[in-house]
């Protein structure tokens, strides 16, 4: 048999192997969802060791495929303003199954899975399982401690995980200073808005995936914003004290020498000051997750 010859079996004999996979995996969303699946959501087998059993040592390519799948999988359930991404954990299993090397897929996968809707799956949980078995594959790569610290902080409010996974990735030969730093903040047990802003910037640095690096500049700007508002309230409270009234624009408070200047949002423009004195921001649309980190943590900044 020729190469070329033996090349044509195997692809032919990989293509009704997951057409096959296909099918089953269609049957049993069907029954889950009780109504008709959508062949584009089905197409992979339900399990990445039975995959890789059947790869026939192309288990790095079809790694490849299924990471590009997810990859899709994601993008299209977020341009269209998804809640729902039920295949999206499966898919990034079926990937790092094929191929535990893979880095992108943890570490992009981590951040797809943990963000809320809209910005992602809304899955923190299953964004530890991922980042976990990334770690225990590729025990010498730092930043998944670091993405699981960021996943149990920012999204599972756990500071106590948290810390043990700064601590842990911190002690990994080659981890950036700034992890041992990361662990002690996380040991105070509190959340802290600068702490908050430290991670992202850090997500926003170290990544090179374009739509990870776009959420991580709406998170901050969100938060700064956040940031900002909470030290203006504090002011307009010093205004208050002073002179009995709310002040009826940003002038007043810069006459009293209480701020410098017109304060300015993140994106460039001024904040709102209404007449009862609380300060919002122009444009909420701008700061999707105004409003967030607050909510999720009562306690004063």
């Amino acid at each position: 048999m020729t190469s070329n010859r033996t090349v044509t079996v195997v692809a032919g004999f990989l293509l009704i192997v997951l057409f096959c996979g296909s099918v089953i995996s269609r049957r049993q969303v069907e029954k889950l969802r009780g109504h008709e699946a959508t062949l584009e959501e089905v197409l992979y087998l339900p399990s990445g060791k039975t995959v890789k059993r059947l790869s026939l040592g192309y288990s790095g390519l079809l790694a490849d495929i299924y990471w590009t799948r997810a990859v899709q999988y994601f993008g299209s359930k977020h341009l269209k303003h998804s809640t729902q991404y039920n295949l999206l954990y499966p898919l990034l299993d079926i990937t790092t199954d094929l191929d535990p090397n893979l880095i992108p897929a943890y570490e992009y996968g981590s951040v797809f899975l943990s963000q809320k809707p809209p910005g992602g799956a809304g899955q923190p949980d299953n964004a530890v399982k991922l980042a976990e078995k990334g770690i225990r594959a590729n025990p010498t790569y730092w930043r998944l401690d670091f993405i699981l610290g960021f996943v149990h902080y920012i999204d599972r409010n756990d500071p106590k995980s948290a810390e043990e996974a700064f601590r842990k990735g911190s002690e990994i030969p080659g981890a950036m200073p700034w992890m041992k730093v990361m662990a002690a903040r996380m040991a105070e047990r509190s959340k802290d808005i600068n702490t908050s802003i430290a991670l992202w910037e850090a997500v926003y640095e170290t990544t090179v995936d374009k739509s990870v690096k776009e959420n991580a500049q709406v998170h901050l700007a969100s938060l700064q914003a956040e940031k900002d508002i909470s030290e203006l309230q504090d002011k307009i409270k010093v205004y208050r004290q002073q002179t009995g009234s709310f002040p009826s624009n940003w002038s007043d408070l810069i006459q009293a020498r209480i701020i410098p200047g017109v304060p300015l949002a993140p994106m460039g423009e001024p904040y709102q000051l209404k007449s009862n004195g609380k300060v919002d921001v122009a444009d909420p649309s701008n700061y999707h997750y105004l409003g967030e980190w607050r909510s999720n943590n009562p306690l004063p900044f």
